[in-house]
């Protein structure tokens, strides 16, 4: 039966979809909640609150590219307890925050746990525990993250309404510490040996062997993916950080912002269900020329007039790209390169892609700063997502060559 692979896996999968929730509160969805209170509190501009944010989401990059390697040699358990302590120091920090300083510090904290390690954690797991059925594992694992994105927005604004910033803080903090910690302890003590996908036996890549970080970073295989991989993370971060200026230039209620979100985690969630089973069969090398096509559609509608409806729209191609690129991303790195270093070559890639994120919200708030309004730049963005996808029509037949390729036999 079909469903018999999700009845025989379910706690792992579950794991691997509960670390994906757990990443909201260092997501900038979560965070981007507090812009106004932050810039209000703290005395700052949209381009100075979001060069901050870029500021301290760089430096989580450049600490995950050396702790996210660590996947691979510390038992799982040991490194997402170490996580989630950190995660509800971060949480801890920001609820006492007394000025611009200490909420970098916070928003450090918790965009390298949150965002960078709880993500990492899950799509590494994914990748390692399964190989026939890795699609469809990467595909519920990352259920988790439009459960959160539903969930969080709505409650989020609601708990800071009854209880103030600081106090809604706190609550994340407790939810971290209290109820995450020993969820996952409980929960990764279990066993690692999901049935029927051939125990933690490394998987090969492209000519049936495993890459190391340095021989990825050598080969043009990453410089041709991740221009294109990125665009997601960063148009996405981009357009919700700024959510409540592009509210304001197009003249609808903030509550409206999220009554959007809902639709766009059914989205996300419907398409992942689909990319899992379909990457399975086909690879994920092949979804490449096509996964940019609905983002691009829906960031160009923020440049068109109609109040609300614009922010639907962009959220909807958002939510269709998001489904099929989480899902293309938890399945590509290990197919073109293997298991056996999975979590140094994901760390480099999770690293990336918080560099991405963080570069999005300084680059686009000083453009607003500048007289450019979001809606102006979301343009400039569609254009870039065609491109990429024209660049990966004329990529992707190579990868799939290059996966195709016979071993080099040795020399006898």
């Amino acid at each position: 039966m079909r469903t018999a692979f999700y009845r025989q896996n379910a706690w792992w999968l579950g794991t691997g979809a509960l670390f994906a929730f757990g990443s909201a509160f260092g997501q900038t969805y979560f965070i981007s909640l507090f812009s106004g209170v932050f810039r209000s509190e703290f005395g700052l501009s949209d381009g100075e609150w979001g060069g901050l944010y870029t500021i301290a989401t760089l430096a989580s990059a450049v600490l995950l590219i050396n702790i996210g390697r660590l996947a691979d040699t510390l038992p799982l358990v040991r490194l997402a307890v170490a996580i989630l302590i950190a995660y509800t120091a971060a949480a801890l920090v920001m609820m006492v925050a007394a000025g611009p300083v200490m909420l970098a510090v916070a928003v450090f904290g918790l965009r390298f746990c949150g965002q960078g390690m709880m993500s990492h954690l899950a799509m590494t797991a994914m990748a390692r525990w399964f190989r026939a059925n890795r699609g469809k594992a990467v595909a519920v694992a990352v259920l988790g993250y439009p459960a959160a994105e539903s969930l969080y927005p709505l409650l989020g604004v609601s708990v800071i309404d009854w209880v103030g910033w600081r106090a809604t803080w706190g609550l994340v903090a407790a939810a971290v510490g209290l109820v995450l910690l020993p969820t996952f302890f409980v929960l990764l003590r279990h066993g690692r040996t999901p049935g029927g996908e051939g125990g933690e036996d490394a998987a090969s890549g492209m000519q049936a062997r495993h890459w190391t970080r340095r021989e990825v970073l050598r080969h043009w295989s990453l410089w041709a993916l991740l221009p294109g991989i990125l665009a997601p993370p960063f148009i996405g971060t981009c357009a919700i950080f700024h959510q409540v200026h592009i509210a304001t230039v197009h003249g609808f209620a903030l509550t409206t912002l999220a009554l959007a979100f809902p639709l766009y985690a059914g989205l996300t969630v419907a398409t992942s269900l689909v990319a899992g089973p379909l990457i399975d069969r086909i690879g994920p090398v092949r979804v490449l020329p096509f996964f940019l096509l609905p983002i691009a559609a829906g960031v160009a509608a923020l440049a068109a007039p109609g109040g609300a409806v614009v922010w639907f729209a962009m959220l909807c191609g958002l939510g269709l790209t998001q489904g099929f690129s989480v899902t293309l991303l938890g399945s590509v790195w290990a197919t073109l390169y293997g298991t056996r270093h999975i979590g140094s070559i994901k760390a480099l890639a999770t690293a990336a892609m918080v560099f991405a994120t963080a570069a999005g919200p300084g680059i686009t708030g000083a453009l607003i700063d500048a007289g450019i309004t979001f809606p102006e730049q979301a343009l400039v963005m569609s254009a870039y997502c065609l491109a990429m996808s024209g660049l990966f029509l004329i990529t992707a037949p190579r990868l799939a060559q290059a996966l195709a390729a016979p071993v080099p036999q040795a020399a006898a």
